[in-house]
């Protein structure tokens, strides 16, 4: 299915093997995550909190695939290219400054980081692959 170039299930593709990333990226940091936010016990889960992620990890990937798609990179190293100037750019500098200001720890920078790092690279490497 595609509208305006970009191929949907591209798109849905992207955001169900990011979501499952992040589901493995924070659970195998959880406590060091637990330990940068300063909690004491993991959170209960929250489906709201889950269903909105996704639904993020959908924009992200829209958008993702929407910039490719512009730049006429859509392959497997275009998306993954696409990927590491998105974070650098924008992720990670968003990052730096929200936590410098939070006065949180680089640990907590360094985990959200590398998880955003991770997802939008798998974003950018199965929309390349499916395309867009």
């Amino acid at each position: 299915m595609e509208f305006a170039g970009i191929n949907y299930w591209a798109v849905l593709a992207a955001a169900v093997a990011a979501f499952m990333f992040g589901a493995a990226w924070y659970g195998g940091l959880s406590k060091q995550w637990m330990a940068a936010v300063g909690l004491a016990e993991p959170p209960k889960p929250n489906p709201v909190v889950y269903g909105m992620t996704f639904g993020c990890q959908l924009v992200i990937a829209w958008v993702l695939a929407g910039v490719m798609g512009h730049l006429s990179q859509v392959s497997l190293m275009g998306g993954i290219i696409s990927a590491l100037f998105i974070w650098f750019g924008f992720v990670a500098t968003t990052l730096m400054v929200n936590h410098r200001f939070q006065s949180a720890p680089w640990s907590l920078t360094l985990i959200d980081g590398g998880h955003w790092l991770g997802v939008l690279v798998i974003m950018g490497a199965v929309i390349g692959l499916i395309g867009v």
